[in-house]
């Protein structure tokens, strides 16, 4: 069989082995009627092409962000990705590699993962940066994680504006721990009071910037505010091709920046997988998760590199490391380097400029439609806007026209009846005059 290279004869010999006479042997500790019990709505049996044919239906019933517009965001977004980047990801020593246990030998993976950690301190402006993570909002938590450590002071503030996915990673991965965590309401607006609730038993407050409606703020005032109560600043990015046209988090006083790098060189893929960001001060560098490439030079002086830092359990006792998170994401992360090196200065910020034009010319479209009211004019590539119905229905209308037309915060924020009637819209550089028109055509009937 295809998928069974094993003869009756091997299969014979395995069973002598073990010890029984046959392979239903192996689960007599598994009720009859649980072993037997149909499973309800699955054929017995299918040929190889019949499940092919299924499940290829099944996808048609999907309406792809690769055949209509798309204005998806709140946290993943679609991007142009150049083809030399999937080209060169796909090479067997890349796409067969794992870690580099032993990195003498692992001298191309190493020097990629360098060149990662580079660009990634540059965007975010801080001082060092580690060789990946997971994903985004898991290095949101490892660095919750990590502001107590380095503050040993027992309380977190995150912002209701902060992607509730990232909200709720960070409290699993602290629900054990003796620290409390305050989660802010997403007050539409403004960060509220975030900096007068901090306190001296404050470790960390965690913001996100663009937030999750997509307002882009400066943070220096509540960085100043943090530092003056002894806290740090963990500020979270979920669209990473924003750094091309903000100022990058490091220089408005951030400690911690977190950030999701799926924008650049990994597709949506209905989900994942995902590459998380996460870049510090110097000074906070033996407190950082995950592990750091390093460049030095070998006996004859040849420029080499090496694994500087690995603070993960799998490199040290499980109760001293600093993360037991252990996949740091190094095809995505090789991705993602590939496509920012492809960019250059110029053309990430070139990039982030389009996005930004782009966003601006659909909001200012939208926005002449009657009873929508753009929410914020001060915006990357993603914005809310407040329409007259609740906006999972005006969705679930859009995608019967065949266009996606953004996140209702309904979802995000199931909770508060007052975000009923926001929706979160993407407009990246993948959006054509064509699609907004559809967009507000769409629109228009969905609130007739």
């Amino acid at each position: 069989m295809r998928y069974l290279p094993q003869t009756p004869e091997n299969r014979a010999a395995m069973l002598k082995t073990i010890g029984v006479a046959s392979v239903d042997d192996l689960f007599d500790d598994v009720p009859a009627d649980v072993l037997n019990a149909p499973v309800d709505g699955l054929p017995d049996h299918m040929s190889e092409i019949s499940v092919e044919r299924h499940f290829a239906a099944m996808a048609r019933e999907n309406l792809s962000p690769s055949t209509a517009p798309c204005f998806l965001g709140a946290g993943a977004y679609r991007h142009h990705i150049p083809a030399t980047v999937d080209h060169l990801i796909q090479r067997s020593e890349f796409l067969t590699s794992y870690t580099p246990y032993q990195p003498e030998i692992s001298q191309g993976t190493l020097q990629y993962l360098f060149e990662f950690q580079t660009q990634v301190a540059l965007l975010t402006g801080m001082e060092v940066a580690n060789a990946s993570m997971y994903d985004g909002a898991t290095a949101c938590g490892e660095a919750v994680l990590m502001a107590h450590r380095v503050t040993k002071r027992p309380k977190t503030i995150l912002s209701g504006r902060l992607h509730p996915h990232y909200r709720d990673a960070t409290l699993n991965l602290t629900r054990f721990t003796n620290f409390e965590t305050v989660v802010r309401g997403p007050a539409i607006g403004g960060h509220g009071d975030l900096a007068d609730a901090i306190d001296e038993d404050t470790a960390a407050i965690v913001v996100q910037n663009p937030d999750v409606f997509g307002e882009v703020r400066d943070l220096t005032a509540l960085a100043e505010a943090a530092h003056a109560k002894g806290a740090l600043l963990i500020v979270v990015v979920t669209e990473v091709v924003s750094l091309g046209a903000i100022m990058p988090p490091g220089e408005m006083g951030a400690d911690i920046v977190v950030a999701e790098g799926q924008s650049l060189g990994v597709p949506l893929s209905f989900g994942g997988p995902h590459v998380g960001l996460f870049a510090c001060r110097q000074k906070f560098v033996r407190q950082m998760p995950g592990r750091l490439a390093g460049e030095t030079v070998d006996a004859d002086g040849r420029r080499s590199y090496v694994l500087t830092l690995n603070a993960r359990e799998q490199h040290i006792r499980r109760e001293k490391a600093t993360s037991n998170i252990c996949t740091n994401a190094g095809l995505c992360a090789l991705a993602f380097c590939i496509h920012v090196t492809l960019l250059g200065e110029e053309g990430m910020t070139g990039l982030a400029d389009l996005n930004h034009r782009t966003a601006v010319y659909a909001a200012e479209r939208l926005e002449k439609l009657d009873g929508i009211e753009l929410m914020s004019r001060s915006f990357f590539n993603e914005f809310a806007l407040r329409l007259p119905k609740p906006a999972e229905a005006v969705v679930d209308r859009l995608a019967q026209m065949g266009i996606l037309g953004g996140v209702p915060a309904s979802r995000l924020f199931p909770d508060d009846a007052g975000l009923a009637n926001v929706l979160i819209v993407a407009a990246t550089e993948t959006v054509t005059e064509e699609d907004v028109e559809a967009l507000a055509i769409g629109l228009r009937e969905a609130l007739a």
